[in-house]
């Protein structure tokens, strides 16, 4: 069975006026954090790739995030270290386990909202 996550708070914050923002090359992250949870959105633009853009940032040489998310508008492409391959479009929810590279397909900036790598994606290492 499922397990459920308990919210204990009543609270509600944009993302137009984000708690952090990061902005690597072709990358906007926008980070709110509402009661135990931390939520981004994710823009990403025509031309980006994770190898490129947001490799050099956290020196990884794969991203070693997990990913949980929605994809509100665009295409983004993700391929896993083993080889497999996964299309992301509007509409769909989607799980990333570590170990995968991605890049924007076509000429549309792919826009997703993130409910589990939030806190730490596109972050420099401490």
């Amino acid at each position: 069975m499922p397990t459920t996550n308990v919210v204990s708070q009543l609270e509600v914050k944009s993302h137009n006026s984000p708690d952090e923002k990061r902005r690597p090359d072709k990358t906007e992250v926008d980070v709110v954090t509402v009661g135990d949870y931390t939520i981004g959105r994710i823009k990403f633009d025509p031309g980006w790739r994770w190898s490129d853009c947001i490799k050099p940032v956290v020196k990884t040489d794969s991203c070693q995030n997990s990913h949980v998310g929605f994809c509100v508008s665009g295409n983004l492409v993700v391929q896993t270290t083993d080889g497999r391959q996964i299309n992301i479009a509007p509409g769909d929810s989607y799980t990333i386990p570590p170990g995968h590279d991605g890049w924007v397909e076509g000429n549309e900036p792919f826009v997703g909202i993130e409910f589990v790598s939030a806190a730490v994606f596109a972050k420099a290492p401490e």
